[in-house]
């Protein structure tokens, strides 16, 4: 008996040992966090005033929680997978067009060439507020997405406002196929050149048939562009690579906080060519897998990198399926090139708790390490090119005016008014940049600084107690004077973007790329490079 209450006891102690080991483990606080959740979402449901829709209610909750962890980590619904696996796979039922949503329905931002959009006479700046007899003007984002996809062959009749007309467009959805190869040609007759816009799940291919094409034409040397190339899919980076280094080369490693969520990353296919002198071109917005490709390209030796430091992201993201057809993609690690250098540029796991402000690795300790010929590279702070293209340190102004929709609205209203625009002499003068600064001054409502909201703000809580400043329009307008001044200072980046978006919206990608090849700086640099076969070789070797 008494052997009966001491196995009793122990047993006791040994529950007691378990169950305050379980409390002090992670998944004890995971448990406790999410029934927390759980019933503060129950009550509210049933207590609260008004009606809550629960799935919005869920899809800002986890976004907002996610938000400060990095920008990659995300949450998608339903819709928002659909949107993904578009942007993965490049292949969908719409109408070929690239749009904007806002109150007044769905505004056209680019119209791709071939498809229904563009053969129904669509134009970039169309507003689009009516499909199949259903107003879209004040429906939400997440509604607008999906009225212009669905099963190719479904027929679609648009109301569209054009300049304050109203234009009735029947068409119908295409089987969408986003090419990340939208230009490839022959520079002169020995360089050839391929533009990549995007690492979808055909970059691989695509790269490969223009390379064969371009050999055929007689291609001896290759500008490869990755100028504004965010990235996408790893594999297909890798697969890139692998067409110019010997079979077998490590291309990127990734390292993450499990053994799974680690791994080496080797060519494993026969390269296309080994010895064809290459120049890679990268600028600010070149990121991820662009850095990926021009990091191994650069380390290995075989090509020189000309253009601007790029973006500076090296974290690897994968996507894991959660209940009821969401998803989640987390960032899992971060890769390395094979000299063993991380081009991460912010430091997210020590942004600043009271100013949310993250600091940068550049800022901080770098790194050295060596290329195969012993050339020095560093870590940190995205893949610093070879021979450095100078522009005008972008200001804040400058920046947030990219963001905004000004230069895109500018472009539009430019195009009704300057339709002698030709690929073949146009330029982006200084008289018409002039224009676009009185633009912003008089007509632009997108383009707002910080201290325009703020000015607002403090307006606005005045006006509401009886106080209207007489000065209100005069501060108004000091503040946007004070906004294109600092705007100006970056003339040379803003008229190529502008030149750029013009000729695009005229001529789809493809006219702009062509008139690169007449008139791009970077690029006619690029091929005086090429024809330097010693410069070319001082370069990579020194």
């Amino acid at each position: 008996m008494m052997k009966n209450k001491k196995t009793t006891g122990l047993f006791l102690v040994v529950l007691i040992a378990i169950s305050f080991a379980f409390k002090q483990s992670p998944f004890f606080e995971i448990a406790k966090q999410i029934e927390i959740y759980n019933t503060l979402f129950k009550e509210l449901n049933i207590n609260y005033i008004n009606e809550i829709n629960p799935g919005d209610l869920t899809d800002k909750s986890i976004k907002n929680t996610l938000k400060n962890l990095d920008p990659y980590t995300n949450f998608f619904n339903e819709q928002d997978v659909e949107d993904a696996q578009i942007r993965r796979e490049g292949e969908y039922g719409g109408i070929g067009i690239s749009t904007f949503y806002d109150k007044n329905g769905i505004t056209v931002s680019e119209v791709y060439e071939g498809f229904s959009g563009d053969k129904a006479g669509l134009k970039a700046g169309d507003i689009i507020f009516n499909v199949n007899n259903q107003n879209l003007e004040g429906l939400e984002r997440e509604q607008l997405s999906s009225i212009l996809k669905g099963i190719p062959g479904k027929k679609l009749a648009l109301k569209v406002n054009r300049n304050g007309t109203t234009l009735d467009i029947n068409l119908q959805l295409d089987k969408v196929v986003i090419n990340p190869v939208p230009f490839s040609n022959m520079i002169d007759t020995e360089t050839g050149y391929i533009v990549l816009t995007r690492f979808n799940a055909i970059a691989s291919s695509e790269v490969k048939k223009a390379f064969i094409s371009l050999k055929e034409k007689g291609m001896k040397k290759l500008v490869l562009d990755l100028r504004g190339n965010l990235g996408g899919s790893l594999r297909e980076s890798i697969n890139i690579v692998n067409f110019f280094v010997p079979k077998g080369s490590k291309v990127v490693e990734t390292r993450g906080k499990t053994q799974a969520n680690s791994s080496t990353y080797r060519g494993n296919k026969a390269p296309l060519d080994l010895e064809i002198p290459i120049v890679v071109l990268i600028n600010g917005r070149s990121a991820s897998a662009s850095e990926i490709v021009s990091g191994a390209l650069q380390d290995y030796d075989r090509a020189v990198i000309l253009g601007e430091r790029s973006f500076g992201k090296g974290l690897v993201q994968r996507y894991f399926p959660l209940s009821y057809g969401t998803q989640a993609k987390i960032t899992i690690s971060k890769y390395y090139t094979p000299s063993g250098r991380c081009i991460q540029e912010l430091d997210y796991g020590n942004r600043d708790s009271k100013t949310g402000e993250v600091p940068k690795f550049s800022d901080g300790t770098v790194n050295k390490f060596t290329t195969t010929n012993g050339r020095p590279v560093y870590d940190g702070g995205g893949v610093t090119p070879d021979i450095k293209i100078e522009h005008t340190k972008k200001t804040a102004a400058t920046e947030n005016l990219i963001k905004s929709r000004a230069i895109f609205h500018f472009s539009t209203d430019y195009l009704a008014k300057n339709n002698a625009v030709s690929i073949e002499n146009y330029t982006f003068s200084n008289t018409d940049f002039n224009q676009f600064k009185n633009y912003l001054l008089t007509q632009d409502t997108t383009f707002v600084t910080k201290q325009e909201k703020l000015f607002k703000e403090a307006y606005s809580s005045v006006e509401k107690n009886g106080f209207i400043s007489s000065d209100y329009e005069k501060i108004q307008q000091k503040l946007k004077q004070e906004k294109v001044a600092e705007i100006t200072k970056n003339e040379d980046v803003l008229s190529e973007v502008l030149q750029n978006e013009i000729l695009e919206q005229k001529f789809y990608k493809k006219g702009m790329y062509e008139h690169h090849l007449k008139f791009d700086k970077t690029i006619k640099q690029a091929v005086d490079l090429l024809n330097n076969q010693s410069e070319l070789n001082t370069i990579l070797s020194k």
